[in-house]
């Protein structure tokens, strides 16, 4: 193989100082969030009660396209970015596609993934609010080491509930988080009434990021001085992502190219949102006819089998009801290794993306998944996470297509963390013990059922 490398970045000068919100662009506005009480439209006062007051504000923002980054956040922001473009000649040649894939290296964060752009905003809006105690959940544990990072960067205290599947395969996340002085207790818990309640009818629970989600949500409602923050579903969340494509366009730029797809892998929709909002804006306001991939996994398939619906965003029915493609909040996804994936439904804004037709969605299998990160370690040299995996996959197929049609198309995808605290995954992968999850149509029914379609 010939060895080539190209990496593209930018200065401090060139760095965004703005988010992009797509809210303020989108001809279909996503439908209101509901009290499930009342069944009127969420307003900044009642989602304020749980979230910092600017996020609730970033979340209902329908008229800004462009919201200011706090100058403490692009400090840190510059501390880690601008994260390389990369031309990835090796996956290319392994594949013998005469098509041009780029990816975003997320993974070179200090915590090893996108998340920390979140994170960072979120603990410094709670702080400047007075806020000194924070929680949240996570699934993987990169949502839960990027906001344990920043509460320690802020001078905030971190709860931080794990789902517990995930808690038991990943014991270094779990130490990562405890290192910055993180709390982290796995989900389902007895700490809460939530994690009670689910115990008592599933008393084996490995838990899921609904349940993760149930228990941090209660802990921030029952603590004094205490607010939840969360790392995936949310608009303000994909807003502050943006940071991500709004990079790799000026870096596309550098490279004098443009995509004609981009892809990201899929759990709630935070790095899918953050690689792909900033490039869809042309196609909204320009007519630019480029293609957005949102890859799943085949055994939590809310964008490709579920419905679209109002639902809870949580398993115990704690968060305002939320406009999305969901497979039911009582959904129990299978116990795969890409633990940030295994979310039952999808956010407002994506969800409504797909529903008018400006983005597509593919599902990938666990197997599928491994096969296409162990290709792209072998090519490039990275180790990817499991739920970077399935981008991974999605854009070799698309790559695929391009060598039999021998089109030279341009791809990006967002490699939103490495796998470095993931080789359990890839030991059993290796082993040839790893297996497939996938759900049926029965499956998806049962858990739809308790949902009312609005």
């Amino acid at each position: 193989m010939s060895v080539k490398r190209k990496r593209y970045f930018l200065t401090e000068e060139e760095m965004p100082k703005q988010w992009y919100n797509i809210q303020a662009d989108m001809v279909n506005k996503p439908q209101p969030m509901l009290d499930p009480k009342s069944g009127k439209p969420v307003d900044v006062d009642t989602l304020s009660r749980l979230i910092s007051r600017e996020a609730a504000e970033q979340e209902l923002n329908m008229t800004d396209s462009w919201i200011d980054i706090p100058e403490p956040v692009q400090e840190m922001y510059n501390y880690y970015r601008s994260t390389p473009l990369v031309r990835a000649y090796g996956l290319e040649e392994a594949l013998g596609t005469p098509a041009h894939i780029y990816f975003k290296n997320e993974s070179v964060s200090p915590v090893g993934s996108h998340k920390l752009n979140s994170a960072l905003p979120q603990a410094y809006y709670c702080k400047r609010e007075g806020t000194t105690n924070i929680t949240t959940e996570t699934g993987a544990g990169q949502w839960g080491t990027a906001l344990s990072y920043a509460s320690k960067v802020f001078g905030l205290e971190c709860a931080v509930y794990q789902v517990k599947i995930s808690y038991n395969q990943k014991p270094y996340r779990r130490s990562v988080m405890q290192a910055f002085g993180a709390q982290v207790t796995p989900s389902p818990s007895m700490s809460t009434r939530a994690g009670k309640d689910i115990l008592t009818l599933y008393p084996n629970h490995q838990g899921s990021l609904g349940t993760a989600i149930s228990e941090a949500v209660e802990l921030a409602m029952t603590t004094p001085n205490c607010k939840y923050a969360l790392g995936s579903v949310m608009s303000h969340v994909s807003l502050h992502q943006t940071i991500i494509g709004l990079e790799a366009e000026k870096q596309m730029e550098k490279a004098g190219e443009y995509p004609d797809v981009v892809i990201g892998c899929f759990g709630g929709g935070s790095n899918f949102s953050g690689i792909s909002f900033p490039f869809m804006r042309h196609n909204i306001l320009e007519g630019k006819k480029t293609r957005f991939i949102a890859a799943e996994p085949e055994s939590c398939p809310k964008l490709t089998h579920g419905r679209f619906c109002y639902d809870f965003g949580d398993e115990s029915g704690y968060t305002p009801l939320m406009p999305m493609f969901s497979l039911g909040h009582t959904f129990r996804p299978a116990n795969i290794h890409a633990g940030g994936l295994r979310y039952h439904g999808a956010g407002v804004i994506v969800s409504q993306l797909l529903k008018d037709g400006l983005m597509e969605a593919v599902d990938i299998s666990q197997l599928q998944s491994f096969d296409a990160g162990l290709l792209f370690a072998k090519a490039e040299g990275i180790i990817p996470a499991p739920e970077s995996c399935h981008a991974i996959a999605a854009t070799i197929a698309e790559a695929v297509k391009c060598r039999e049609s021998r089109e030279q198309k341009v791809i990006l995808f967002n490699l939103s963390g490495h796998g470095l605290m993931d080789m359990a995954a890839y030991d059993q992968y290796l082993s040839g013990s790893l297996t497939n999850y996938s759900v049926s149509d029965e499956e998806i029914t049962k858990a739809l059922e308790s949902i009312e379609t609005r």
